[in-house]
């Protein structure tokens, strides 16, 4: 695979990643730089791994991932969107989801990278650099969560509870769309 063709698969691939980000930033409309670069380190850092754990393990269970992928992904957006929404409705004080814990962060991670792993598994019947493909993977993702979190946070400083509301309906419609996605091909 050449270099054009794997910087837009990268680009496909990060497109889960910039919407998720842009609830992030939503969310979190007071977030500094190095609080969503920790965020959006983590993302790439995930999106990257996956390929190469997709590569190393595809051919043992390529079947079983390919059967739930979708379901799982579209579990933990629903799950994470739904709880936004809900707390869009709360006092500021009484919101508990917090897209700089961990555990969220991880969630939204791995919802968000279970297409990359199906792609790491078609790396391995393809003559691709593994390494090179999951630097360029990961970097793009970076930046493409850096760039949501930019836009969830300057459209979430002027709409408010509003755009809480369209993050967490983002992050459901991403998750039926991953699910849709599958069920229908």
């Amino acid at each position: 695979m050449g270099i054009i063709p794997l910087i837009f698969l990268s680009i496909g691939l990060s497109f889960d990643t910039f919407a998720v980000s842009i609830g992030c930033g939503i969310i979190e409309k007071q977030i500094k730089f190095f609080q969503a670069a920790r965020i959006a380190i983590i993302f790439a850092f995930f999106q990257a791994i996956m390929p190469l754990l997709g590569w190393s393990l595809g051919y043992i269970i390529k079947d079983y991932i390919t059967a739930i992928d979708h379901w799982l992904a579209f579990v933990l957006l629903s799950i994470v969107g739904g709880k936004m929404i809900i707390e869009s409705f709360k006092a500021e004080e009484g919101k508990t989801i917090n897209p700089r814990q961990l555990k969220v962060i991880l969630a939204l991670s791995l919802a968000t990278t279970i297409d990359a792993f199906v792609v790491g598994v078609t790396f391995a019947f393809l003559n691709v650099n593994l390494f090179l493909s999951s630097v360029i993977i990961g970097l793009i993702t970076f930046i493409a969560a850096m760039l949501g979190m930019l836009f969830g946070k300057n459209i979430g400083s002027r709409f408010g509870k509003k755009m809480e509301i369209i993050g967490g309906l983002i992050l459901i419609g991403l998750g039926i769309k991953i699910l849709l996605e599958h069920l229908l091909s």
